[in-house]
């Protein structure tokens, strides 16, 4: 019985779905045939135009009224591609039921000729109008497109406006179609209106922010000439902050300038809630279990600012602490970050208790590119394995570092880049104070590369290099918890955290003071939202202060993307290809985004 039900569900499915099939193909019916000899792009953009039904035709009647209505979208699409000579015949075929047909003879395209600007009174600076008339883009010669004269006149407006000639608009637009000559001669009336400059920012909505802070963040000065560009980049300033829910930026009417001429930029902002509380957990076969709590308030001291109350408990690295986050602090696009908390890490080759402060002064150019310079200063209990008696050693110390980092992207996606490039590089001079004194630099960089095997990106070949070296210190002077390691899911996947580089005799991580890491991925993407990963990653943690690539342990593996809409989740399983005492036989990852 139950076979037979399976059976009969397989076949109600087919018939569905061939019902569906039946549907589709009537829908993908186009409305009337077009015939005649025409290029490629000309039939498809017909095509496109006279479109497609799923309703059948009944009577002679409607073929023909389906035919005119396709010779009058024909005639559309050939008169905007400059063909003002064409004919076109609508007419239906002689079988039962009637078919709509429309034949098309584009005829001779018609060129421009002679495109031209009249500017009406009051006429702008002769710079803005030979700035206008650049970039109109015309050339006698070229095909009459009704896109490419309306585009000419848009490049004209944007260039006036541009300029400072906030209500530049167009005037009646005179375009002559000679069939003499089979030309089309464009003629362009510009209204600019007059010079306006601009006066501060005038905060039209209550809220949390502070006016005056507000004020500072204009990209221009009180009596400089309008620039759209300085509008738009007050209102991408404010909305980077994050701290509002909308934000509307735009010029006053000319009914607001003040006395002197000078009109002010509105700005009605709409602020978020006040508080947020964000709860997270996570779980990793390497690094354990682990959850997270973040309470922010926003906009407390009215400048757009950020402070956040977390914490973290987890079996590798547990944490209590506050964040406080100025944008524009000081000058656009630079950001103070300060931090304060207490922190407990357990790892195989170390653990640390302590506590620390930071401040951090980030410079963005772009989204994505940033320059930051910092410090710290830490109070901290470690305890680590002596390599010669692997006995335990206790160390109080005081850490204080200062941090010089940059970062350069140029991909096209930071959570799923498929072209492009990125590098970044640290620099950190620290000293420790404790029972000795040593002062260190540690440095590392990192680069990737994304190379697309085709237009949109389906295939993707993807490289990493990472290198990290520690200059100034010999191993156990630097203490465990501030030597390089590698393994684990941003490293080196097989592996599990810190298993790559020497070990103990008890086989307890001993950490390096260099390290190599690359990466190669092969992704391809599979239908819209699959698709698959091939990868091999490579690490090495040395001794030595030049990172040499020696005892390279190698990992490889496959993994599948789903895309979520922003960016993709990631599971991927790596084997170890060096397989170690006490490593496992493969490693398991989730996260979202691409590795690297």
């Amino acid at each position: 019985m139950t076979l037979g039900r399976l059976v009969f569900a397989v076949a109600a499915s087919a018939a569905l779905c061939a019902q569906g099939a039946a549907g589709s193909a009537r829908a993908a019916a186009p409305k009337a045939a077009v015939e005649g000899e025409l290029s490629d792009s000309l039939r498809a953009a017909i095509g496109v135009a006279v479109g497609e039904t799923d309703k059948p035709i009944e009577n002679r009647f409607e073929a023909r009224r389906r035919a005119r209505e396709a010779a009058e979208d024909a005639v559309a699409v050939l008169r905007s591609e400059g063909y003002y000579a064409n004919a076109v015949e609508a007419d239906v075929t002689e079988t039962e039921p009637a078919q709509p047909i429309v034949r098309v003879t584009p005829g001779q395209r018609f060129r421009i000729q002679d495109p031209k600007v009249e500017w009406i009174a009051p006429e702008p600076d002769p710079g803005v109008q030979l700035a206008g008339e650049a970039v109109m883009g015309l050339a006698n010669g070229q095909a009459g497109r009704a896109a490419d004269v309306l585009g000419a006149e848009g490049r004209i407006l944007a260039a006036v406006q541009k300029r400072g000639y906030a209500d530049v608009a167009p005037g009646e637009r005179q375009v002559i179609v000679d069939h003499a000559d089979q030309s089309v001669r464009p003629t362009f009336r510009i209204v600019s209106g007059e010079l306006v400059r601009l006066d501060g920012v005038e905060l039209v909505t209550p809220g949390r922010t502070n006016t005056a802070w507000l004020k500072n963040l204009a990209p221009w000065k009180v009596g400089d000439a309008y620039d759209p560009d300085d509008v738009g980049e007050l209102e991408r300033r404010l909305l980077d902050t994050g701290v509002y829910d909308s934000v509307t930026v735009a010029l006053a009417g000319k009914e607001k300038a003040t006395p002197d001429g000078l009109r002010p930029v509105i700005v009605s902002i709409a602020d978020r809630k006040r508080r947020t509380l964000e709860l997270g957990a996570s779980y990793s076969t390497s690094e354990g279990a682990g959850a997270d709590a973040r309470w922010t308030r926003y906009n407390v001291l009215g400048r757009a600012d950020t402070l956040s109350y977390y914490g973290r408990a987890s079996t590798v690295d547990s944490r209590l602490g506050a964040e406080l986050t100025l944008p524009h602090w000081r000058r656009a696009q630079q950001t103070l970050k300060g931090q304060a908390g207490l922190y407990r890490v357990r790892t195989d080759a170390y653990d640390e208790t302590g506590v620390g402060v930071r401040a951090d002064v980030e410079r963005r150019y772009g989204k994505t590119s940033y320059v930051t310079v910092g410090a710290s200063l830490d109070y901290s209990q470690t305890q680590e394995r002596q390599a010669g008696t692997l006995s335990s050693l206790g160390r109080k110390l005081v850490t204080a570092s200062v941090l010089g980092a940059m970062a350069l992207d140029r991909s096209d996606d930071p959570l799923d880049p498929k072209r492009g490039w990125r590098v970044e590089a640290r620099l950190e001079p620290t000293l420790i104070v404790g029972a000795d004194t040593l002062p260190y630099l540690k440095a590392q960089t990192q680069g990737s590369i994304y190379v697309p095997f085709d237009e949109k990106g389906r295939t993707v070949l993807a490289g990493r290099l990472k290198a990290g070296s520690i200059v100034g210190g010999l191993i156990p002077e630097v203490p465990a918890s501030r030597r390089f390691y590698s393994g684990g899911g941003g490293s080196v996947r097989g592996y599990a955290y810190q298993a790559i580089g020497p070990r103990l005799a008890d086989n307890t991580p001993q950490g390096g003071l260099a390290v190599l890491e690359a990466s190669v991925e092969l992704r391809q993407k599979i239908g819209r939202r699959w698709g698959v990963v091939a990868f091999v990653d490579a690490g090495s943690v040395g001794s030595d202060q030049i990172p040499s690539g020696k005892d390279l342990s190698l990992g490889a593996g496959l993994g599948v993307r789903y895309d979520l809409g922003f960016g993709p989740i990631r599971a991927d399983i790596a084997i170890p290809l060096e397989k170690r005492r006490g490593d496992a036989p493969f490693q398991v990852y989730l996260s979202i985004g691409q590795s690297f």
